[in-house]
C-alpha cells in the first residue's frame, strides 16, 4: 500500500507540473481566443429539450479545410437540429467559414451549398475523387452527406449517387486508401440502434438523466471501397470488418506496424475496441486484444471517444491515445515495435483524468520543440451531474500536456486560456494562420465553438509539408513523411478523419527545435513511390508532388 500511494503521489506531482525532470525550456507561450474578432458567430444546438433523448449527448465535429486552394484554411463547423418538443430561434445548420487571409473568416455556407439541416454530428474530408479539390463528408443522426466540390466554391449532393448514404447513426468517418489502387476509400462508424422511437427514460437519484449507451445494441460499421468512378461499393462483409455489437465513435487509418499497409483503429464506447491488421489483400483481422489496445489493463470495455496516432518519443514508430468517459483513464500506448503496444498512461503523466470525460484529442507540437504535446477537449453527458455526483461537474476545462521529451507529459493547462469552461466535443487542429504554429478549433455541445490562435514566441523552427499525389490518391493520404537533421528525426502520416468526428489540416506540421536546417526529406507514397529532398530550409510551407525528385 505505501508503495502504491507513493507512485500515486509521483504521478500527481508529474502531472500538475510540481516534479519536471531537468525540463526548463523557458518559453512564452499563450493561446487567444479570437472566435468574435474572427467573425465565427456559429451556434451549436443539439436540439434539447428536456427530455433527456440520447443523440443530445454526443456534440458534433468540426474540420480545418482548404476547399478554395488557396493555401489558407477554412473552418467547417457541424450543427445538430430540432427534437420533438425543442424549438429553436433560428435555423440550424452546418456552417463553412472562408478565410479571407486577414484573420477573418466569412460565412459562406449559402454560396456553397453546404448547409445541411440534418442532425449532424462527424466531418471528415478528401479528394475522394482526384480532381485536386477536396470533398466533404458529413456524418448524421440519419442520412449522410457526400458534398463534392465543384472546384468553383460551391459544392453538390452526390450522396445517392456515390452511394454512401448510410442512413443508420453514424459518428466519424475517415478516408483512406487500404488496397493502395490510388483513390481514397470511406470507413463510417455507426453508434448505437437509438432512435426517437425507443427512446427510454433513465433517472438517478430520482433525478433525469440521459441513457447510457449499454441501454441501446450496437450497429455494425460500414467500409465502403471507392470504385474510382465517383461511386463506393460496401465492403464491410467481405473486408471482414462487420461487427454487429460495435459502437463505434470515431475511426483513424495509421500504418501501425510500418509495413506499407494502412490499418484502422476503432473507439468504441462500451464495447471492446477494434485494431483491423491490413492483411494486404482487401480483407483485415481485429487483433486489437493481442496487440494490447482491445480493453483497459483489467480487461473491462471503456466509454473510447477520440483517438489519435503519432510518434510522441521520436523513435520512429506510431503510438495511440484514447479519449475515455469519467472514472476511465485516458489510455495512451506506447508502440512497442513488434506489433504490440504498452500501456503508459500513468507513466507518462496522465492518471489524473478520471474526474473528466473527454472527447476531441490530438498529439501536435505546440512550441515546435520537436516533441509532440496533447491537447483534451472535455466535457460532461449529464447536465445535471452536480446534483448527484460532487466529484465532476458538467462543463469541464480543456487540457494542455506538454511533452517532456518523450518522457512524460505535463499538465499546463491552468496557464492558457483553452476555451473556457465547457462541455466540448470535436477539436480540429491546423495552422490558419500560416505563421508557422498549430492553433486549434473546438465545437461546444450546444454552445459557440472557440478558435484558439497559437500566440507563442520561442526560436523554434518549424516546416509545414502539403503532399500532392500523382499514382497515389491526390492528398497523399497514407503518406509517411520522414524528416532528418542532425540529432535530429521526427516522421508523421498525412490523414483524413481525426480527433473525435473531426478534421485536421491535411498539412503535416513538424516541430524543429533547434534545427537550423533539414538535410533530408522522406516521402513514402502509398503507391510505394519514395521521393527524397535534400537540403532544406527551416520555417516554410512546403509542397511536394509525387515523382517529383526521380526526374
Amino acid at each position: 500500500m505505501k508503495l502504491v500511494a507513493y507512485f500515486l503521489l509521483i504521478t500527481f506531482l508529474i502531472v500538475n507540473g510540481k516534479l519536471n525532470y531537468g525540463y526548463t525550456q523557458k518559453r512564452t507561450m499563450a493561446f487567444t481566443d479570437v472566435t468574435k474578432e474572427s467573425g465565427i458567430d456559429f451556434l451549436h444546438y443539439d436540439g434539447r429539450s428536456g427530455q433527456h433523448y440520447f443523440v443530445e449527448t454526443i456534440g458534433s465535429g468540426c474540420a480545418f479545410i482548404d476547399f478554395d486552394n488557396d493555401g489558407y484554411l477554412d473552418i467547417y463547423l457541424v450543427n445538430a437540429t430540432d427534437l420533438p418538443e425543442s424549438h429553436s430561434q433560428v435555423v440550424s445548420r452546418n456552417a463553412l467559414y472562408q478565410n479571407d487571409r486577414n484573420g477573418v473568416f466569412i460565412d459562406v455556407t449559402n454560396q456553397a451549398g453546404v448547409g445541411d439541416l440534418g442532425y449532424g454530428t462527424g466531418i471528415t474530408s478528401a479528394d475522394y475523387n482526384n480532381d485536386g479539390f477536396v470533398d466533404i463528408y458529413i456524418t448524421n443522426f440519419g442520412a449522410n452527406i457526400l458534398y463534392k466540390n465543384n472546384k468553383d466554391g460551391t459544392f453538390v449532393d452526390v450522396t445517392e449517387f456515390a452511394e454512401v448514404e448510410s442512413p443508420m447513426w453514424s459518428a466519424g468517418a475517415s478516408f483512406g486508401d487500404y488496397n493502395g489502387d490510388g483513390f481514397v476509400d470511406l470507413y463510417v462508424t455507426n453508434y448505437c440502434d437509438f432512435k426517437l422511437t425507443n427512446h427510454k427514460n433513465c433517472q438517478e437519484q430520482d433525478i433525469k438523466v440521459y441513457c447510457g449507451p449499454e441501454e441501446f445494441s450496437g450497429i455494425p460499421d460500414t467500409l465502403y471501397q471507392n470504385n474510382g468512378d465517383g461511386t463506393f461499393t460496401d465492403v464491410t462483409k467481405s473486408a471482414g470488418v462487420f461487427n454487429p455489437n460495435g459502437k463505434g465513435m470515431m475511426a483513424v487509418w495509421s500504418d501501425y506496424n510500418d509495413d506499407g499497409n494502412l490499418d484502422l483503429f476503432v473507439a468504441n464506447d462500451g464495447t471492446e475496441n477494434f485494431l483491423y491488421q491490413n492483411n494486404g489483400d482487401g480483407t483485415f483481422t481485429d487483433i486489437a486484444w493481442i496487440a494490447g489496445v482491445e480493453n483497459d489493463d483489467q480487461g473491462n470495455p471503456q466509454g473510447s471517444m477520440g483517438i489519435d496516432f503519432a510518434d510522441y518519443n521520436n523513435d520512429g514508430m506510431f503510438d495511440l491515445i484514447i479519449t475515455n468517459f469519467q472514472r476511465q483513464l485516458n489510455m495512451l500506448y506506447r508502440n512497442d515495435g513488434d506489433g504490440l503496444f504498452s500501456d503508459t498512461t500513468f507513466t507518462a503523466g496522465l492518471g489524473y483524468t478520471l474526474p473528466y470525460v473527454s472527447w476531441g484529442i490530438g498529439f501536435f507540437d505546440f512550441d515546435n520543440d520537436s516533441f509532440r504535446d496533447i491537447f483534451i477537449a472535455n466535457g460532461h453527458i449529464q447536465d445535471h451531474i452536480e446534483l448527484y455526483d460532487s466529484s465532476t461537474t458538467y462543463l469541464q476545462p480543456n487540457h494542455l500536456l506538454i511533452n517532456n521529451k518523450g518522457r512524460n507529459f505535463m499538465n499546463v493547462s491552468d496557464q492558457f486560456h483553452l476555451g473556457g469552461l465547457n462541455a466540448s466535443r470535436g477539436v480540429a487542429f491546423g495552422d490558419f494562420d500560416n505563421d508557422g504554429d498549430i492553433d486549434v478549433l473546438i465545437n461546444n455541445a450546444h454552445d459557440q465553438p472557440n478558435l484558439l490562435r497559437n500566440d507563442l514566441r520561442t526560436d523554434h523552427h518549424w516546416i509545414s509539408i502539403k503532399v500532392v499525389g500523382t499514382d497515389s490518391n491526390r492528398d497523399g493520404i497514407g503518406c509517411r513523411i520522414k524528416v532528418f537533421g542532425e540529432k535530429f528525426f521526427s516522421t508523421a502520416d498525412v490523414r483524413s478523419g481525426a480527433s473525435y468526428m473531426s478534421q485536421n489540416d491535411l498539412r503535416v506540421h513538424f516541430g524543429l527545435g533547434q534545427v537550423e536546417k533539414i538535410n533530408q526529406i522522406e516521402i513514402h507514397w502509398p503507391s510505394g513511390i519514395v521521393d527524397v529532398i535534400e537540403e532544406v530550409a527551416v520555417n516554410q510551407i512546403l509542397t511536394i508532388v509525387e515523382g517529383s525528385s526521380q526526374k
